[in-house]
């Protein structure tokens, strides 16, 4: 597949915050949502969009957020607003309809992750985007294998998808190849929490696909192909060289490996 933008992507990042709700970690960190609460000494937005802003895939920038004010005085996000590189889009009621409203008028194929991404590297992005590029997909998701979540660290994650070829786990970076594939974003409604939630998947993928997730009849490539027949193209697992890529700051658990880890990298830079 060929960007329709000088072989750039499009990337869209979701920092969203739920209505009426104080995230714990921005409360702690007396800022108003989540995306701005510093990890290791720098805002999540900041730190997700610098990394894929550096990225030589990554042309176009969007957030999509609720309280755009507040991110938009980050100097460095500032500077690419007026650079021109970076707009902002509103958040909607759930995270689908906030991808579709962020998606409006875009250039395709677009790369979707989410503010708190914190671990991702420009290489990252890079790694993601050409693959998904390579496998012609029209959708993709980012997967990171199991053995390599917990060599990162063992508490980074702790849900992991099983299939026949092992475990997995969602990286929360979703790549959408052109205007129909933004179909599989459904598969992302109420954050993409499949394991919490079974009902979910079979809505989106079946109720055989769900059988044969949970009692992992066949390779992750297989079960996506049987979406793909679902939804009417081709949608691919892609696996990500490293196992930092599934850790996302979603609690303080996660808060704490992720500054950890982020000092190891400095330390060892």
């Amino acid at each position: 597949m060929t960007s329709e933008n000088d072989g750039k992507v499009t990337a869209l990042i979701m920092a969203g915050k739920r209505s009426g709700v104080l995230d714990p970690l921005a409360e702690r960190a007396g800022v108003a949502q989540k995306c701005v609460v510093p990890v290791g000494g720098m805002p999540m937005i900041e730190r997700v969009v610098m990394n894929a802003a550096q990225s030589p895939r990554i042309g176009e920038i969007r957030i999509v957020a609720h309280d755009a004010d507040e991110i938009a005085s980050i100097p460095s996000i500032a500077k690419l607003m007026e650079d021109g590189r970076l707009q902002f889009k509103p958040g909607a009621f759930n995270l689908v309809d906030s991808v579709f409203a962020g998606a409006e008028g875009v250039t395709y194929p677009m790369l979707i992750t989410t503010a708190d991404n914190c671990l991702w590297l420009p290489e990252d992005f890079t790694e993601f985007a050409d693959k998904a590029i390579a496998s012609q997909a029209g959708a993709a998701a980012a997967l990171a294998r199991k053995e390599n979540v917990m060599a990162a660290d063992p508490h980074g994650q702790a849900k992991f998808y099983e299939f026949s070829d092992g475990g997995y786990s969602n990286c929360n970076a979703y790549w959408i190849g052109n205007a129909q594939a933004l179909a599989a974003a459904e598969i992302m409604r109420g954050g993409g929490q499949f394991v919490k939630y079974p009902k979910r998947i079979a809505k989106a993928f079946g109720v055989i696909n769900l059988i044969r997730f949970f009692l992992g009849w066949g390779t992750k490539e297989k079960i996506f192909a049987q979406v793909s027949r679902r939804f009417g193209f081709a949608m691919i697992p892609i696996e990500m060289s490293h196992g930092y890529c599934a850790i996302d700051v979603d609690n303080e658990r996660t808060f704490q490996v992720t500054e950890k880890l982020l000092l190891k990298r400095l330390a060892t830079a």
